[in-house]
C-alpha cells in the first residue's frame, strides 16, 4: 500500500470488554476471573494498524454523551486518525462485552450497539461523509453498520476499492446485498460459512465454493 493513501473507515469505535475465566468455566455460578476494558472495535482496530505503516486515514464512527465517549475520543486522538464521528449527548456509547474460557474460547458476548442502529443510516447522508469519501482513496466498513447503511456507502464509493470485516456470524448477513461489490471481506470461519450457506460440519472446499456462488469477489478467513 502506498504511504501516500488516504483510507476512510467507516464503522464500530467503542469500549470492549473482556472477561476471562481463571479456571473450568461453572454455567449459572459465580466464576473467578479478570475483567480487562480498552478502546476497539472492527474498523478502528484495524486502522491504527494501517495507522503505524504510514497510511493517512480517517474515521467516521457514533457515539454517546457520556465518559466513555471522552476514552473513545482520546484513543482516537493519540492514534492519529482523524475523526469525524458523530456525538449524541443523550445516548449512550456503544459497547461490547466477552465473557472467555481459561482458554480464550467465547462462551458469551454482548453487544449493547443500539446507537449504531440508530445513527448509521442518517449519518451516511451527511455532507461531510459524502465528501470524506470523495476525497478517500479506499473505504473501509464493517458490519456493525446496517444494511440500508452499507447499501448507501457502496453506491457512494463507486469506483474505489471497499473494504469489508465481518465483525460476527450474527451481523454478517448484512454484506450479503452488497457483497459483489465489496473489493475484499474480512471474516473467520464461523462467518464464511454463513455467508457460504453451509453447515457448520462443511469441509473447505464447500465453504470457498459457497462463498464463490454468494458472490463474493475476495475474502480472507481465518480460524477464529
Amino acid at each position: 500500500m502506498l504511504k501516500s493513501a488516504k483510507i476512510l473507515a467507516i464503522g464500530g469505535a467503542h469500549i470492549d470488554r473482556r472477561g476471562q475465566v481463571s479456571g473450568a468455566y461453572v454455567p449459572a455460578a459465580s466464576n473467578p476471573g479478570t475483567m480487562r476494558e480498552d478502546v476497539g472495535g472492527g474498523v478502528f482496530n484495524a486502522l491504527r494498524s494501517a495507522v503505524r505503516r504510514g497510511v493517512s486515514a480517517s474515521l467516521m464512527s457514533v457515539r454517546g454523551g457520556d465518559a466513555a465517549a471522552d476514552t473513545v475520543s482520546r484513543a482516537i486522538a493519540e492514534t492519529g486518525i482523524t475523526d469525524l464521528s458523530a456525538v449524541f449527548l443523550d445516548r449512550t456509547t456503544p459497547s461490547y462485552t466477552a465473557l472467555i474460557d481459561s482458554e480464550g474460547e467465547l462462551i458469551v458476548g454482548f453487544a449493547d450497539m443500539a446507537l449504531y442502529e440508530l445513527a448509521f443510516p442518517k449519518q451516511i447522508r451527511r455532507s461531510r461523509v459524502r465528501e470524506a469519501i470523495a476525497a478517500a482513496d479506499a473505504v473501509f466498513c464493517d458490519a456493525n453498520l446496517p444494511t440500508a447503511a452499507l447499501e448507501r456507502l457502496v453506491a457512494l464509493a463507486a469506483g474505489k476499492p471497499v473494504f469489508a470485516i465481518a465483525i460476527s456470524p450474527a451481523k454478517v448477513v448484512r454484506l450479503i446485498p452488497v457483497l459483489k461489490e465489496l473489493s475484499l471481506v474480512f471474516m473467520n470461519r464461523r462467518e464464511a460459512m454463513v455467508l457460504a450457506g453451509v453447515a457448520a460440519n462443511a469441509r473447505q472446499r464447500e465453504v470457498v465454493d459457497g462463498l464463490r456462488c454468494s458472490g463474493l469477489v475476495s475474502g480472507v478467513v481465518t480460524a477464529g
